[in-house]
């Protein structure tokens, strides 16, 4: 299965995501997720710093990419705690998120971001409730 195809074609209707705030799935495995999102004016809060919400955008959708990749699963967020780390002086940011562990019914992911200049800009841990659909 090509899952990076996979997810793009699930994740088009996100339109938040991809369209207004401009994030890319950049690659995709089983649990794992790495997107990026070109900063623009619109990402920046008035004193000129990336604003909190679209760090926790592009984190939140990187989550949902990686829970979301197997078929026959969904996955929702039940819960998330996002720690600012850094500011973000690069032009793009990325987030990876990683599953640390998964059960029948709740599954815990770490999701990192970091700019193109290699700064940690916020750590966010998030549980996601899931829901198995019989084949």
């Amino acid at each position: 299965m090509d899952y990076l195809e996979n997810a793009r074609r699930i994740f088009k209707e996100d339109y938040f995501a991809t369209e207004a705030a401009g994030i890319v799935i950049d690659e995709v495995e089983p649990g794992y997720a790495r997107c990026t999102m070109p900063l623009r004016k619109i990402h920046k809060n008035a004193a000129g710093n990336v604003m909190g919400g679209a760090v926790f955008t592009l984190a939140d959708f990187a989550f949902g990419v990686a829970a979301n990749t197997e078929e026959h699963t969904s996955t929702v967020s039940l819960t998330s705690e996002i720690r600012f780390v850094g500011f973000s002086k690069g032009s793009v940011l990325t987030a990876e998120a990683r599953r640390i562990r998964e059960g029948k019914s709740v599954a815990f992911y770490d999701v990192e971001v970091c700019d193109d200049l290699g700064t940690l800009v916020a750590k966010v841990a998030m549980t996601g409730a899931r829901k198995v659909f019989r084949k």
